[in-house]
């Protein structure tokens, strides 16, 4: 039974290299989820080398009537991935991917098309939109409206009601074809994000998580990323007509917004009461 002395002394010794690493304080890094890593890269990286691909994409279409408008409009929206693999235009002189749709006959008018942009990017700071310009067409592919669609940010329970949301009317009876595209204007501006960006500080020494709870930032503009277009629907609805298109302007305190809007006895009461007071004592 000697061959077991062996082992057994190279199970001490482990232990005790164990032991040593554990008083010498080498602690292990902290676990943090990748959505609330920080970018390896600069924060601008990804957006510059999504620009510079689209820049070197070779355009397939230059006017409104190049494109191809067999696919029908959805009737609710859906999932489009604007990027690399899709074919891009050159309208005005400006590089874009783009999506090309037939609108749907016999709806009656005027009607909304809604469109969800989301972020394009895990790290929300490093993070980018795809903002959209829509373009409405008569039957002989020429614009009869141009709408660089305005995005707004709601955070719902899911993700079909978190992003940044827009909406068009169609009101002409002339209108046949849909184009969105990016503007140069889109391409470049930016949208307001009401939710502050997680900031992560770690160190070998003293690995941290620290949240930034509250604030506001402004997400830039890209050349790509995932859209979701189609006939507006009650989900989409709710969250168009919820979100927050910009910071909210100050208010003058939850005692003055309840004497303004409601009804409240007691307190509209009080200011009767020291009002006749005032009266009768002169």
């Amino acid at each position: 039974m000697t061959y077991r002395l062996p082992a057994l002394s190279i199970a001490l010794t482990c232990i005790a290299l164990l032991s040593g690493c554990h008083t010498a304080n080498l602690i292990p890094p902290a676990l943090i989820p990748p959505n609330l890593r920080p970018p390896a890269e600069d924060n601008g990286a990804a957006l510059k080398l999504a620009q510079k691909k689209l820049q070197d994409a070779s355009p397939c279409c230059s006017s409104f009537a190049d494109f191809s408008y067999q696919t029908i409009l959805p009737w609710q929206p859906q999932k489009f991935v604007l990027g690399s693999d899709a074919m891009v235009a050159n309208l005005n002189g400006v590089h874009s991917y783009f999506i090309a749709f037939g609108l749907p006959t016999g709806v009656k008018l005027p009607y909304r098309v809604a469109v969800k942009s989301e972020l394009n990017g895990r790290w929300l700071r490093s993070s980018y939109l795809f903002a959209p310009t829509i373009v409405l067409l008569d039957g002989g592919f020429q614009p009869i409206g141009t709408n660089d669609v305005g995005l707004c940010e709601h955070v719902g329970w899911s993700n079909e009601t978190t992003g940044a949301f827009g909406a068009v009317s169609i009101t002409s009876d002339k209108a046949r074809y849909l184009l969105v595209y990016s503007s140069a204007a889109q391409q470049s501006g930016k949208t307001y994000w009401e939710q502050s960006p997680a900031s992560v500080t770690t160190s070998d020494s003293n690995p941290s998580l620290n949240m930034n709870p509250s604030g506001s930032f402004s997400v830039p503009h890209g050349p790509d990323g995932t859209l979701w277009v189609g006939m507006m629907d009650k989900t989409y609805a709710k969250a168009v007509d919820n979100a927050i298109c910009k910071k909210a302007p100050p208010g003058t305190g939850v005692l003055n917004t309840l004497r303004a809007d409601l009804p409240i006895p007691w307190i509209n009461g009080s200011d009767a009461d020291k009002n006749n007071s005032s009266k009768s004592s002169q």
